[in-house]
């Protein structure tokens, strides 16, 4: 794995944590995400990098193992490109449902290489 992946990942991870920053010190409800506009734009800023590192990534490596990748670039995709029609119960659900998933799998990834 090359330099350039490495770096996309630490970029996914980055942004990863700093949507779970955003979440933290209050319950994680719907309803409160939902009247949080400021809330919604920086996750959805954060998931445009985690889409956009994930694209790069793909170009150096294929193969690279990570579940939904292609799904994770469609809905960078539709955040940018489909802003108008961006559900807040679909990235409510991402990042309750997806996003520890894509983060053991991207920590997963980080620790083979430094090792």
């Amino acid at each position: 794995m090359n330099e350039k992946v490495l770096k996309c990942l630490f970029d996914i991870k980055y942004a990863i944590e700093e949507i779970e920053t955003f979440l933290s010190g209050q319950p994680k409800q719907f309803q409160a995400y939902q009247k949080n506009l400021l809330l919604k734009r920086a996750i959805e800023r954060n998931l445009e990098i985690v889409g956009e590192a994930m694209s790069r990534i793909l170009k150096e490596d294929p193969e690279i193992g990570i579940s939904n990748a292609k799904r994770i670039i469609g809905l960078r995709n539709q955040i940018i490109h489909g802003y108008d029609s961006v559900s807040d119960e679909n990235i409510w659900a991402i990042l309750i449902n997806h996003m520890p998933t894509l983060k053991e799998e991207i920590e997963s990834l980080i620790k083979s290489i430094m090792i």
